[in-house]
């Protein structure tokens, strides 16, 4: 990465089928990953919620989350964190999680908002 290029962070917040929200998000990070734009994603609060395999939007006519995310790694989409005690307030163990994430602590959320030079929280 040359120092010319900015660090994108997208922080995903919404619940998977409440709105258009997650589904947007994702189209935003897909966009930026095919334009080689450097970028991690940050699942927390209900966020974490689009993680999970059991997901079904065809009931109300949306497209299924877990398609799309299974596409990340193919965009080069490889820095996926996860906040530790949104997972525990839900009950939600990471090994259940559909993509391979790092879980992160508050003080490492932290430092991932300090270390990105723009973040887009959905």
């Amino acid at each position: 990465m040359s120092k010319s290029e900015k660090t994108l962070l997208a922080v995903m917040r919404s619940a998977p089928y409440s709105n258009q929200t997650a589904k947007e998000a994702l189209d935003a990070v897909l966009t930026g990953a095919a334009f080689e734009i450097p970028l991690a994603l940050l699942f927390m609060d209900d966020g974490v919620y689009q993680l999970l395999p059991e997901q079904n939007g065809t009931a109300i006519h949306a497209k299924n989350l877990p398609s799309t995310l299974s596409v990340l790694p193919m965009y080069d989409v490889e820095k996926i964190y996860v906040e530790a005690s949104s997972l525990i307030d839900r009950g939600i163990k990471a090994e259940s999680l559909i993509l391979p994430v790092e879980v992160v602590d508050s003080a490492e959320v932290k430092a991932l908002f300090a270390d990105h030079d723009q973040i887009l929280s959905f």
